[in-house]
Order: C-alpha cells, then sequence, then structure tokens
C-alpha cells in the first residue's frame, strides 16, 4: 500500500528578485513500510520537499497524498491535525524542553490528542524503553548526551505510533558512533514496521536504507 503519493509537486516563492524555482516536477510515491532516503546539496530543495512531506508547507501546484488523503488542498487548521497525528518528527537540533525531563519532553505532543496524564505517561514511557533510556527517563535535556538526547526526540516521534516518521538529518549533530547508534535504532523501528524518510546530505546515512530520493536544483535526479 502506498502511503506518500507526490504528483508533479512544484514550489515556487516570490521574491522582490522575481519568482524562484524550488521544487519542480516531483513525482515519487512510498509505500508503507519502506525506508527512505531523501539526499541533495544544500540548496537542492531537499528541505522544501521535507517540509511538504511533514505538511509544515504546501506546494504550488501538484498533489500530495498522504495515508490516502489530499494533503495539498487542506488548510492550516488540517494540516496540524494530520502532523499530529499522522507524522513522528525527528530534528537534527533535537528540539527538546530545557526544562522538561526526558519523559516529560516525550509526552508534551501527546497532549494535543487529548489522551489523559496516565495514558501520555504510559506512551512515553515504553517509547523511552524502546530507544533503550529507561534508567534516564527523569534526565533533563543538559544531563543527557547528544547521542541521549536524540533517542529522546525519537520516542517522541514514535511514541503515538504515527504511520510516518520524518527524520531532518537525524545525526547531523551527532559523533560517528552516536550517529551509528542512532541509525541501529531507526532501522530497528524500520524492521518493526515503521515508515521512515530521512533528509540527509551524508551518503553513508543514506546507504543504510532501502532506497535513495536524490534531489538537485529542485529536480528529482534519481529514485
Amino acid at each position: 500500500m502506498e502511503l506518500i503519493v507526490l504528483s508533479d509537486i512544484m514550489k515556487h516563492y516570490s521574491t522582490k528578485g522575481g519568482t524562484v524555482s524550488a521544487l519542480e516536477h516531483i513525482n515519487f510515491s512510498v509505500k508503507e513500510g519502506e525506508f527512505v532516503a531523501v539526499t541533495g546539496q544544500s540548496g537542492s530543495g531537499k528541505s522544501t520537499l521535507m517540509n511538504i512531506l511533514g505538511c509544515l508547507d504546501t506546494p504550488t501546484a501538484g498533489e500530495y497524498f498522504l495515508n490516502g488523503q489530499d494533503v495539498s488542498a487542506m488548510k492550516e487548521k488540517q494540516l496540524a491535525f494530520v502532523r499530529n497525528h499522522v507524522i513522528g518528527f525527528i530534528f537534527q537540533s533535537f528540539n527538546l524542553i530545557p526544562s522538561l525531563n526526558a519523559v516529560e519532553n516525550v509526552e508534551l505532543p501527546l497532549i494535543y490528542r487529548g489522551l489523559s496524564h496516565r495514558e501520555r505517561h504510559q506512551l512515553a514511557q515504553q517509547a523511552l524503553i524502546k530507544v533503550g533510556l529507561e534508567k534516564r527517563m527523569h534526565h533533563k535535556p543538559s544531563e543527557l548526551s547528544g547521542g541521549q538526547q536524540q533517542r529522546v526526540a525519537i520516542a517522541r516521534a514514535i511514541a503515538a505510533s504515527p504511520r510516518l516518521i520524518l527524520a531532518d538529518e537525524p545525526t547531523g549533530n551527532l559523533d560517528s558512533r552516536s550517529g551509528r547508534e542512532i541509525m541501529d535504532i531507526l532501522r530497528q523501528l524500520h524492521q518493526n514496521g515503521s515508515t521512515i524518510i530521512i533528509i540527509t546530505h551524508d551518503p553513508a546515512v543514506a546507504a543504510m536504507t532501502q532506497r535513495c530520493i536524490r534531489i538537485a536544483d529542485g529536480h528529482l535526479i534519481r529514485e
């Protein structure tokens, strides 16, 4: 089953100097359970594509079907619902709240799902156990290494069992050993059935996935 279908996606920005094309005629699909890398140099358009895939931005033209829904035509309130219920995000900079401990950071997005405190706490604990942080649940980000902080971020992304996990340069701020550990966790999640898309400029990271989609100058050049 195809979880993602992009049909002739285009993204243009208006500037004082004229129209800038970020994406042109992007067509590809991702099946449920796939592990895919999107690669490209800085300025290639991969970040723009990531924002569209994550419903953080909408295309100028074309259609984007996610989980059978045409999200390319949705309004912001609808997109926010999709982001919270369908997608789990992992960012390069972790994006953890410094004043909250690990389990509280993982619980935070679950509040918007209307879950009780007990349900949120249980899901957060289960997610932290999955990423090997059962002994670090009550540590704040400042008390954790970079690799451990990214594990908390992964736990936050998977706590609600989203249909899609989007990881934006998940190893970018880590040393090579921590980066390998994070990729091992993502590969394990994939083996357990998760659909994962990684945005990366690192060929070694891309090589650990099933399939690589390459973007250059806003165009899909290899799938």
